[in-house]
Formats: structure tokens, C-alpha cells, sequence
């Protein structure tokens, strides 16, 4: 693990394995990479790289302000450069996969391969659809208030953690206090929460769509999410991946938003099956001979 200094800022690095490069983009905004851990198991096949974008988790020296789509994608690129890679299959989740979106489009020849996981091409989803879902699913009528407004940024950075208390439970296929508690003491408890960056992301998602340009995507795509997931319910994900030419699409039964916490077995098997059954050549060769080496201390 070590900081990188990327552009404007200096970016929470961590690089573990060895083989084809996978990038992994974390939900949130506001949150860190901490719930993508369970693809850690992917490094015996891949170079797997965890980060932080900027003004999340533990990545530093920007204001929320700085957060835009050209910056988040400009900063991942700057980082698969400053790592030596010449492509890499991308990763992202949730709001993760909104921007590995917008990196594949406007990257497009950086990209070996996109696994979008429980996300949507459009801002809707979570902004208007996901409290109707939770409220149809009987939640209480203020955690479907809270839903409306922390959903689309509204809400005040102090009252952000109550907020996130309120809502884990809709998160899962079934909550389970025992799972949470196993969760935290495998290092849950270490995620690094920023209030203004979930306000600054919603913000951003208003409005927010590529549907119209996902004719442009032209690599090996994976679409795949939980049954239950309400931000991104199984018609988002069929939506999406249906505008993407030749793209795979896997509902995960018995998940919600985090398969991969849920259902880890059934969901690295998914994703490992697809890099495996679609080979990019060349896809983990340096960019360049000039290309700096990938630093010690972001190797585990």
C-alpha cells in the first residue's frame, strides 16, 4: 500500500498479484475501497490494483470540488500510466461503475475488458427509482425520505453517517448483524468515510446519462449485480447491457448491491470466467520503455 502522486493529488494505491491487470473502481462517492476486498482472491491470476479516487478514502490533496468526470477518469489513466500499463480490464462498482463508464469512453484504448458491477448508465436509478423501490418493499417512510435525499447529494455532511446507518439494511438480500459484525472485524472497520464527497457525487449524477453512447463501447463487457440490489434492480442492469454490443449479462439470486460480500464464490467465479474466456494480448505489457517501474511499497 502506499500514496501515489497522481496530477493534483496523491492517490491511495494498493497492487497485489501478478498476471493481467484488473482495476477496481469502489461506490460510493464518499466511501473508500474496502468493499471491493473480496477480488483480492482474483490475485492469483491477476495484478490487481485497489485505489481510492480522489476526495475518497484515504487519497488526498483536492477539494470535494474537484470532483468531475474529467478528473476521475484523468486520474485513473494517470495512474495505469504511472503503474506501466499499457491497458487494463476495468472494474467498477456502483458509482464505481459510472465512472469506469465515462473511462471507457473516453479511454476507450485503454480498456482490455469492463465488468460493470451492480451499477446503471443513467442517473435515475438511484436518484428517483431506488426510494420507490425501498418504499415498495415496506421500509419505513423516513428511511425512504433519507433515501431521496442522500441518493442525490442532499444531504448535510454531519448527518451522513446516520444516514448510512439507516439505510445498510435495504443494501443486502437479507441483513444479517452477524455477517456486518464478521465484515467489520475482517477490516470493515478501517473503511474512511467523506461526507463531502457523497454530496459532491450527487451533484454530479444529476442528470448524469451515457445511454446514448454506449454504441461506443467497443470492448468485452460484463454486466452483473444482485437479484435484489434496489439502486440498480435487474432492469437497469438488462438496460445497460443491452446498449453495449456483445455485452454478458449475470443476475446474482440471493444478493443485493455487494454480490461480492453476499455471494463472494458464486460472483469472483463469474468475473474470473469471463477475463479468462476473453483474452486481450498484450494487454499487461508496459506502455512504455520510459514507464516508471511499479513502486515497492505498492506491492503486498
Amino acid at each position: 500500500m502506499t500514496m501515489m502522486p497522481i496530477r493534483d493529488v496523491s492517490l491511495f494505491v494498493e497492487v497485489v498479484g501478478h498476471g493481467e491487470p484488473l482495476l477496481l473502481m469502489h461506490g460510493g462517492p464518499g466511501l473508500d475501497h474496502m468493499s471491493l476486498t473480496p477480488f483480492r482472491k482474483l490475485a492469483d491470476r491477476h495484478t490487481v490494483v485497489f485505489y481510492d479516487h480522489r476526495c475518497n478514502g484515504r487519497s488526498t490533496g483536492a477539494a470535494a470540488t474537484s470532483m468531475t468526470w474529467e478528473n476521475l477518469t484523468a486520474d485513473a489513466d494517470g495512474l495505469r500510466e504511472a503503474l506501466g500499463f499499457e491497458r487494463w480490464a476495468v472494474l467498477g462498482h456502483s458509482f464505481g461503475g459510472h465512472v469506469a463508464l465515462e473511462y471507457a469512453l473516453r479511454y476507450p484504448t485503454r480498456v482490455s475488458r469492463l465488468i460493470l458491477l451492480d451499477t446503471a448508465g443513467d442517473a435515475r436509478w438511484s436518484q428517483e427509482n431506488a426510494p420507490d423501490v425501498l418504499a415498495g418493499r415496506g421500509l419505513n417512510p423516513k428511511t425512504v425520505a433519507v433515501a431521496r435525499r442522500f441518493y442525490s447529494g442532499r444531504i448535510a455532511p454531519k448527518d451522513f453517517v446516520r444516514a448510512a446507518i439507516r439505510l445498510v439494511p435495504a443494501y443486502d438480500h437479507r441483513f444479517s448483524f452477524v455477517r456486518l459484525a464478521r465484515e467489520m472485524l475482517e477490516g470493515g472497520w478501517r473503511t474512511r468515510m467523506h461526507p463531502e464527497a457523497l454530496v459532491m457525487g450527487g451533484q454530479m449524477m444529476r442528470g448524469w446519462s451515457v445511454m446514448d453512447r454506449l454504441g461506443e463501447i467497443h470492448v468485452p463487457t460484463f454486466v452483473i449485480a444482485g437479484r435484489d440490489d434496489f439502486l440498480f434492480p435487474p432492469e437497469s442492469q438488462a438496460l445497460l447491457a443491452a446498449g453495449i454490443s456483445g455485452a454478458r449479462l449475470r443476475i446474482i439470486e440471493r444478493a443485493g448491491h455487494n454480490p461480492q460480500a453476499e455471494r463472494p464464490a458464486e460472483t469472483l467465479g463469474a468475473v474470473a470466467d469471463f477475463l479468462a474466456a476473453t483474452p486481450v494480448p498484450g494487454a499487461a505489457l508496459a506502455a512504455d520503455s520510459a514507464a516508471p517501474p511499479l513502486p515497492a511499497a505498492a506491492r503486498a
